[in-house]
């Protein structure tokens, strides 16, 4: 049950935070955050947490959506999470593992043709001009910056 004054972001009016916004050196974390707290008050709007995205930053960290779940619920901040995340991950990793694996998160792109074709109609959607997007966070940036009222 989620504590009565759980902070947390009504993704209706504005996006979660950018995939590329990091804690504790994670990329992905923030907005996964966003999401599970906007879920829990029944304010995710469009955003889904536990989807396939979040669920890199999870099974890189070692922890289950579920038990993620249960912490933001009880209305803990990006700090505490942080800390509750490195004292019961199963994967355990480093400051320097962190960094590289953010790092190549903030510039994947689609891996083979299935979802290079996916990732072009997604941002053909978004956009008919824009050819300096080329990765999946600089699409979800561009989506959420359009969807909120910004032009491509």
């Amino acid at each position: 049950m989620a504590k009565k004054n759980l902070s947390a972001p009504d993704l209706t009016q504005r996006p979660p935070r950018s995939p590329r916004v990091r804690i504790g050196g994670y990329a992905l974390l923030a907005r996964c955050l966003d999401k599970g707290r906007a879920t829990l008050i029944g304010k995710n709007g469009e955003y889904s947490f536990d989807c396939p995205l979040d669920q890199h930053i999870l099974k890189f960290a070692g922890i289950k959506a579920t038990d993620l779940k249960k912490q933001l619920a009880l209305g803990k901040g990006d700090e505490e999470i942080l800390h509750w995340i490195n004292a019961n991950s199963k994967t355990k990793p480093t400051a320097w593992e962190i960094a590289q694996w953010s790092a190549y998160q903030e510039q994947r792109g689609p891996a083979d043709l299935k979802t290079r074709k996916y990732f072009n109609s997604y941002l053909e959607k978004l956009s008919q001009t824009r050819d300096d997007i080329n990765t999946w966070f600089d699409v979800l940036d561009l989506d959420d910056h359009v969807t909120f009222g910004g032009k491509a």
